[in-house]
């Protein structure tokens, strides 16, 4: 059994290559110009590889730092060959992904200790995070954990209703105290529920406006001293859902969360309609923050847990 047959089914594999081809389409023709009717190694290579990166908008700090590395195992092997640098390319890529992220690859599990499992989620408007929150709980639901959602965004009614039809398509539970009540209150609730109930994991959703960096370090920070209050160590996870398709946009309001709460993991969405998608690597590279899943289509089943390996080599499948 190899590497992709333990993790990812045909389907799976199918999925996230069709979901990075907007990117691949433009970031493999650039190498593809870069290497042709080349025997060695030259600037011009490595500058063609560079700005392959930056337009698939792996950022120019992340660019400069592989470009680098190149440099140096070029200068290590004198004779090295278009062929295997095309490899090391690939190889310094998933060594800088898994830098970031040493944690073993596991399909939407839950260990027990964590139960209930406490996520807050967080991101702003538009990004695909109540979708992403849905999506969630329906892989968990199908997978035999009770789950009950949380809308603890009341600045919306439509984001509690929205909350409340995912709810509804995943078969999981749902909590509101509607529009306009204390957030923090509703996150506490929901939580007092989950270990009164017997729920594996409580999925709670924030709100998606564009605060100024006070407000919004005091509301999530109000947010998770009340969910601690009633289960001391959680949150256990705080997800930051970012729309992959906005590039470095995506990357300034990652970098503006991690400034004014412990994110402990990353979703990037819409990866299959953008051409953008290195920015994942540079996300991951910069801010230090693990990617936990990426999504790659519509369905409940094309979010995936994101896989450091599966990705580069889908990345560079032709």
């Amino acid at each position: 059994m190899g590497f992709f047959d333990k993790f990812f089914s045909r389907e799976k594999k199918a999925d996230l290559d069709k979901g990075l081809e907007k990117t691949k389409e433009t970031f493999l023709s650039k190498i593809a110009r870069a290497i042709t009717g080349k025997s060695t190694i030259d600037e011009d290579v490595l500058d063609e590889i560079e700005a392959a990166l930056i337009a698939a908008d792996v950022g120019l700090e992340t660019t400069i730092k592989i470009i680098e590395r190149l440099e140096a195992r070029v200068a290590r092997n004198k004779y090295l060959s278009v062929h295997e640098l095309y490899a090391l390319l690939r190889d310094e890529i998933v060594q800088m992904l898994s830098e970031n992220d040493t944690q073993e690859v596991e399909d939407f599990h839950i260990p027990p200790e964590k139960r209930p499992y406490v996520l807050l989620v967080v991101g702003v408007n538009g990004v695909g995070k109540t979708t992403t929150i849905g999506k969630l709980a329906a892989q968990f639901t199908q997978r035999g954990y009770k789950v009950l959602l949380g809308a603890a965004d009341t600045f919306r009614a439509a984001a509690v209703d929205q909350l409340r039809i995912w709810a509804d398509r995943a078969g999981c539970a749902f909590y509101s105290k509607g529009m306009g009540a204390d957030p923090g209150a509703v996150a506490y609730e929901t939580v007092q529920q989950a270990i009164h109930q017997g729920f594996d994991a409580a999925i709670i959703d924030t709100a998606g406006r564009l605060h100024n960096k006070a407000n919004l370090m005091l509301e999530l920070g109000k947010i998770r001293r009340s969910i601690e209050k009633k289960l001391p160590g959680a949150p256990h996870d705080i997800l930051l859902v970012l729309d992959a398709s906005t590039g470095q946009n995506a990357f300034e309001q990652a970098r503006h969360f991690t400034e004014v709460a412990p994110i402990t993991a990353l979703a990037l969405t819409k990866l299959d309609g953008t051409a953008k998608g290195g920015v994942v690597i540079g996300i991951s590279d910069q801010l230090k923050v693990p990617i936990r899943y990426i999504g790659v289509g519509e369905r409940v089943d094309q979010l995936q847990i994101f896989n450091k390996q599966a990705f580069v080599e889908a990345l560079f499948e032709p």
